[in-house]
């Protein structure tokens, strides 16, 4: 699908407040109702707009702590990969979980609620089970930019 200004504009919104009526869509994008939700539903169809979610503040619901693992597992064979990745996807623990082309095989961002919990998480889901060989963990300090919305603009 390609996508015009219009659509561009449109999707920026969206990624700012995903939660708005049509008519104010409609309104910020300075189109009529009917054509702003015929082009949001065209953008829903052709997969552009994945979801809709709303981002919860971690720290109101207990989760204050978030860690960025690297994981090393005992064998890179296709088998090994896709049954560590089955367990990263059944875990809530888990927000995201990157298969890498570097020195460590898989980068996890694993939210906890401190770091007591972490260390049941790791021992539990992380230690040498699932063929993991060896685990990393960077601790941030402190979290400088955090967002999903992603840049969009016309080219040119």
């Amino acid at each position: 699908m390609k996508l015009d200004a219009v659509d561009l504009l449109i999707l920026n919104v969206l990624q700012q407040e995903g939660n708005l009526q049509n008519f104010e869509l409609a309104r910020r994008v300075d189109l009529s109702a009917s054509p702003c939700s015929r082009r949001v539903r065209k953008l829903e169809v052709n997969g552009v707009i994945d979801r809709y979610v709303a981002v919860v503040n971690l720290d109101r619901v207990g989760k204050s702590i978030t860690l960025f693992v690297r994981v090393w597992l005992k064998a890179q064979t296709a088998e090994a990969i896709e049954q560590f990745s089955n367990v990263a996807k059944s875990l809530p623990e888990i927000l995201e979980c990157h298969l890498m082309a570097s020195e460590c095989h898989f980068l996890l961002k694993v939210v906890v609620p401190n770091l007591e919990a972490f260390c049941l998480f790791q021992t539990s889901y992380l230690g040498s089970s699932h063929g993991v060989r060896s685990v990393k963990t960077e601790v941030p300090m402190k979290t400088v930019k955090s967002t999903t919305a992603l840049p969009l603009k016309m080219p040119g």
